[in-house]
């Protein structure tokens, strides 16, 4: 059943995030007021994957939630970007790889029982190092990581963040992932930007 909004007024609204008060009724039900979260831009994300390598994440802290996981490059779209430009901008500017050719996984809604957040994630074929991040203040460590060695994180609860949930058990589920490094037994590890082994936190 579809519920029937009556009106919405603003609460709070900047560049970055709004919120609103709407004015909704449930079929055969109550009228009530609900609180949404509306943002003004789209967000997209990056699962790079390289056969050889296996698929490059970011060990990163979050302070609203106060905890650490591997999460995949993404951010927020810029005025006028395309969400594919957005997700290979976010690649390299957060991992200092850029992303190879992309084709477009998903695009959903995290929480849309009070936000109208849209992430759109994409996979790339390969990716090439440029550099530094430019922004390094974005993760604590920059990493290749085995297929298994991933899929095992997920499993485990050390991927958190919705996107890289979302983006790594969708292209873990179409296949897209297969023929990647399977990785070695024991604790998890994989390679940085230079190539040196970093041990799973």
């Amino acid at each position: 059943m579809e519920w029937t909004v009556h009106g919405e007024r603003s609460i709070y609204a900047s560049d970055w995030v709004n919120l609103s008060m709407v004015d909704v009724e449930v079929p055969g039900g109550e009228r009530f007021d609900h609180h949404v979260v509306r943002m003004p831009l789209p967000a997209a994300g990056v699962v790079m994957f390289d056969p050889e390598r296996g698929v490059l994440l970011l060990w990163r802290h979050r302070f609203i939630t106060d905890t650490w996981g591997w999460e995949i490059p993404g951010g927020r779209a810029e005025v006028g970007e395309s969400l594919e430009d957005c997700a290979a901008r976010e690649g390299l500017e957060e991992s200092g790889w850029r992303p190879g050719p992309l084709r477009h996984l998903t695009t959903f809604f995290p929480a849309n029982g009070v936000s109208d957040l849209a992430f759109s994630i994409y996979l790339a074929d390969g990716a090439t190092y440029v550099g530094e991040p430019s922004d390094p203040s974005e993760s604590e460590r920059i990493a290749w990581v085995p297929v298994e060695k991933m899929r095992s994180a997920l499993a485990s609860g050390r991927v958190q963040d919705g996107m890289a949930v979302a983006g790594l058990s969708l292209a873990l589920a179409l296949g897209h992932l297969d023929g990647g490094p399977a990785g070695a037994g024991g604790d998890a590890a994989g390679d940085d930007e230079g190539g040196n082994k970093l041990s799973w936190a």
